[in-house]
């Protein structure tokens, strides 16, 4: 008789329970119990909030908001750097059930246009400047065309002073109130996808998603009041507001801000002075910190976790992180906004291997599967497919848009990542490429990850990403974007063939080869592939 093949499904199972709090409400429960634990450091400014004094502050812009007329389900924006009022932003407007849009701190004037109108902001808090952008010449510009704005105010500008004076009009206790009157399920957050073709989807999230897979990214980690969590990733994106600061909030630990936006050395010296205990960051970041010429004259001795998520991390990169930052119980992520974000997590003790060959294992309370990208059948485990989740993380959808929420969430509640992925017999999932990233040379299906990960072993090469670029003979052709270890003695492409010619297919060896000084990126940190192709295809 032979043993039936196993399909790539699996679910996780767990002893704790989902939390069925508001966000509020859990704040609550941390500031009753750790009323006098630090809550939130801002390093830049020097500024700091135990648990008491961060409720009493997040109750004050509450308060603020409701003066001004925020009423549940109105959505107020953020359009700001990482900084203290962010994160009183974040959990003021959870509080009185307002639904928070982030706006992601790169945007133009024609995309916060875009974001403005779609999503109907009543409330815009924004930085003053940020890089080359003056916000409040951007908002100027597109203020006309948004009437439902009512209005703006800059952190660190009157507006903002004046916007909190206004809660003086307002009982103490009306935040708590009003709290009384929502639901987890309710939104609390819309996150705009950043769509490589056509306008953004604002993926709507309500209080039960992002806090219950905040609070299991910690429980993953093992986070308590005694931890104290880095967080140099932005706040706009899920992986710090949720994974960072929702993670933090939800079991006591502390927010520490390192820099409004990513720089290796503030973020090491954050470390040190503030003694964190958590790191985060995608790759590119904790390259970015190895690579800081004084990178060893850091005392990092006071970390033992983080994460690293965003994209695939290199096997070089993760032995450093273990070996010389203390990280050895640093945990990979795997997942996307929609899913409020994280599917599936290495475990504080995996091997090497499941921490950079795969992204773990499904998290407590959600299913996974993958399933053939056209008839929808669940693929025996081994195979590659699409990857598909399902569970209290899945997004309540895109906000006011039910034809593209349709498109990505099947009628069985099933959320379609467009990321292959294969399951593996332990039950590890190993991401190969998005759907849309795969390259088809000569009828061969070939997985970039594959490749990079393979040339990453390169000396000569520091960071490589592999794109497919349109080839007459072959419809595609393997391009490597290559950052040289050294600029003044760059790889050949025949040093790249020769290496790879002994252990990959030769349809996978790269016919082509571009030396670059660095990437195109989102703010995020992750690789822009689709400028890639435009660039060289």
């Amino acid at each position: 008789m032979t043993r039936p093949t196993t399909v790539s499904y699996t679910h996780g199972t767990g002893t704790v329970a989902l939390l069925g709090d508001t966000i509020g409400r859990n704040l609550d429960r941390a500031i009753a119990a750790h009323p006098e634990r630090e809550a939130l450091v801002d390093v830049p400014s020097g500024r700091r909030w135990t648990y008491a004094q961060f409720g009493a502050d997040v109750d004050e812009l509450a308060r603020a908001l409701l003066a001004r007329g925020v009423a549940k389900g109105d959505r107020v924006g953020i359009w700001a750097v990482n900084c203290p009022e962010w994160v009183l932003v974040q959990y003021a407007t959870a509080r009185i059930g307002a639904v928070m849009v982030n706006i992601n701190p790169a945007y133009r004037a024609h995309e916060l246009e875009y974001v403005l109108r779609q999503a109907g902001i009543s409330i815009l808090v924004a930085s003053l400047a940020h890089r080359t952008s003056d916000y409040r010449a951007l908002v100027d510009q597109v203020r006309g065309n948004c009437p439902a704005l009512r209005s703006v105010h800059y952190i660190g500008d009157d507006s903002w002073t004046e916007l909190v004076s206004s809660a003086a009009a307002v009982a103490p206790e009306e935040p708590a109130a009003r709290e009384a009157q929502l639901s987890c399920d309710d939104p609390v957050n819309i996150q705009y996808t950043s769509g490589t073709t056509g306008f953004p989807k604002g993926a709507t999230l309500s209080h039960h998603n992002i806090l219950n897979n905040g609070y299991f990214v910690g429980e993953m980690i093992a986070y308590t009041e005694q931890d104290r969590v880095c967080i140099p990733v932005p706040f706009y994106h899920c992986f710090g507001m949720v994974m960072g600061n929702l993670a933090a909030t939800s079991h006591g630990a502390c927010m520490v801000i390192p820099a409004p936006s990513f720089e290796p050395a503030a973020t090491l010296r954050a470390v040190q002075q503030e003694r964190c205990t958590s790191l985060y960051g995608v790759p590119t970041m904790f390259i970015a910190e190895l690579n800081l010429p004084d990178f060893a004259a850091y005392d990092l001795s006071s970390l033992r976790t983080g994460i690293m998520a965003g994209s695939p991390c290199p096997v070089e990169v993760m032995k450093r992180v273990v070996a010389e930052m203390n990280m050895a119980e640093v945990s990979i992520c795997y997942g996307m906004t929609e899913t409020s974000p994280v599917s599936t997590q290495t475990r504080r003790d995996d091997d090497l291997e499941r921490r950079t060959g795969t992204v773990g294992r499904v998290l407590p309370h959600i299913e996974v599967k993958v399933t053939d990208p056209v008839s929808g059948i669940t693929l025996p485990r081994g195979e590659a497919g699409e990857l598909c989740t399902r569970g209290y993380s899945v997004m309540l959808g895109y906000w006011n848009e039910p034809e593209r929420t349709a498109e990505a969430i099947d009628p069985g509640r099933w959320m379609h990542t467009g990321d292959l992925a294969v399951i593996r017999e332990d039950g590890y999932v190993q991401i190969v490429g998005r759907i849309k990233d795969m390259i088809i040379r000569g009828g061969e299906n070939v997985y970039p990850r594959e490749i990079e990960e393979f040339l990453y072993a390169h000396p000569k090469v520091a960071d490589v990403q592999v794109v497919g670029v349109p080839d007459a003979k072959y419809g595609e052709e393997i391009l490597a974007c290559v950052i040289p270890r050294d600029p003044a003695d760059p790889p050949t492409l025949d040093d790249l063939a020769s290496f790879c010619r002994e252990q990959l297919a030769h349809y996978k060896i790269p016919r082509r080869l571009e030396i670059l000084d660095a990437f195109p990126m989102t703010v995020s940190g992750k690789v822009r592939k689709v400028e890639l192709r435009e660039r060289y295809g």
